[in-house]
């Protein structure tokens, strides 16, 4: 159990979706988010990917990770 979690959200950039039709996610972004955090006591819970609607007519990806502690 634990007894306090955190939640981090990791987005594609909007330039690449737009632009490009899709970009990817800033995988050096989020592995240096989670170094940070596990250096301080925290652990991976639960990961989802989801597709955020950005403006009317593009999406782009979102990385939602759950920590606890």
């Amino acid at each position: 159990m634990y007894k306090e979690y955190k939640v981090i959200n990791v987005m594609e950039g909007g330039l690449g979706a737009i632009f490009l039709g899709a970009s990817s996610i800033p995988v050096k972004k989020m592995e240096t988010m989670l170094n940070k955090e596990v250096a301080e006591g925290w652990q991976v819970v639960f990961q989802i990917v989801e597709q955020k609607r950005l403006l009317l007519f593009w999406k782009r990806e979102a990385v939602i990770i759950t920590l606890g502690r």
